[in-house]
């Protein structure tokens, strides 16, 4: 499919490198592509980055049509720019989209829609350590008029942010609570679709653990309320007694690239990687009695998160004595080496652009 550009006459001034935060500022285009079930994908574009004019009535509105992904294009040392398993987001998008049955986009016209839009926007990949171009390609329903039904238009945006820490605490360790009243998702439902409906219903909690001085929550799951699913909006994983433990995808945890990723790369260091049901109590039976010895989130945007500090029922634990672990420090130099370009990728991660 061919890509119409229209290229932006008032181009913004690149923003500083040293204060970019995370999702503050947007490059100078952004890509569209528009459905309906009679014509399919058409009139690809990468036009003007600008507001969107949508009918009130639009699907996204009322119903809640809509998902997103999340991934990284990063500068190299010899000046290029490349990306990280781009056709895993890919395939986690179309995933979403049959859940919320939204159109899906075949995997080859996705991966060129997102390779000609960062090689467009490319000169806004930051050059400083630590810093990276966010993409958020998004998919939602734009059908113009209402009652419940099925979805017959819609649209398909890519926006892009240079960005530096996701969390202003950078790589040092955060303080998480444990959320014992709000659930994030359930079994069944759409916990592991990436949508914002996940997203909004972890707002309160969040905000709650925020007040208090915490960074995030450890969501439990909904049905029975004691096995831990996720922290925050990552993925979880404990190192107890030297075997690195995660939660199972029982289908309301995302499954996330960079935990995928982790997983791969502690098996090719030689530990024991468990995926299963982890109780609450068990967990913090292990931090009581030490044996609860490093624990992390993992995502796109903060890559490695260490833990230092879990509060469950008023009572803190402190991990580690609060300090970064080696393992997740190790696991952070491996990655961010591998997407950066400072190690061999022989994994096959890699897209060069």
């Amino acid at each position: 499919m061919d890509i119409r550009i229209e290229e932006n006459v008032l181009p913004k001034n690149f923003p500083d490198e040293s204060n970019l935060g995370f999702g503050k500022y947007f490059t100078d285009h952004m890509f569209i592509a528009d459905y309906d079930r009679e014509q399919g994908w058409h009139d690809a574009r990468i036009v003007p980055f600008g507001n969107l004019s949508l009918h009130p009535a639009s699907t996204v509105f009322h119903y809640g049509a809509e998902i997103f992904e999340g991934l990284k294009a990063y500068r190299t040392s010899d000046g290029s720019v490349q990306m990280f398993r781009p056709i895993e987001n890919i395939r986690r998008m179309n995933n979403s989209a049959e859940r919320l049955r939204l159109p899906q986009i075949p995997e080859d016209v996705a991966l060129e829609w997102l390779l000609t839009f960062v090689k467009h926007e490319k000169d806004w990949t930051p050059k400083s350590k630590g810093t990276s171009l966010y993409l958020r390609p998004f998919l939602f329903g734009s059908d113009p008029f209402l009652g419940v039904h099925s979805i017959n238009q819609s649209k398909f945006v890519i926006i892009a942010s240079p960005v530096g820490n996701y969390y202003k605490e950078g790589l040092n360790p955060v303080k998480i609570m444990l959320e014992t009243e709000d659930v994030r998702a359930v079994r069944g439902g759409t916990g592991f679709a990436k949508c914002g409906g996940n997203y909004a219903a972890a707002n309160r909690a969040g905000e709650k653990a925020e007040q208090i001085g915490f960074s995030q929550v450890l969501w439990l799951d909904g049905v029975e309320r004691k096995y831990i699913e996720e922290v925050g909006a990552m993925n979880v994983m404990f190192k107890i007694n030297g075997e690195i433990i995660t939660p199972a995808l029982t289908g309301s945890i995302l499954p996330g690239v960079t935990r995928k990723s982790c997983i791969e790369l502690l098996k090719d260091m030689g530990y024991k990687v468990t995926e299963r049901l982890l109780s609450a109590d068990e967990l913090f039976q292990a931090a009581e009695s030490g044996a609860l010895e490093e624990a992390w989130g993992c995502g796109t945007a903060a890559v490695i998160s260490p833990i230092g500090l879990l509060r469950f029922h008023d009572k803190d634990y402190v991990i580690g004595g609060n300090k970064i672990g080696e393992l997740s420090q190790k696991l952070y130099d491996t990655l961010t080496d591998i997407q950066w370009g400072r190690r061999e990728d022989t994994h096959g991660w890699i897209v060069k652009l």
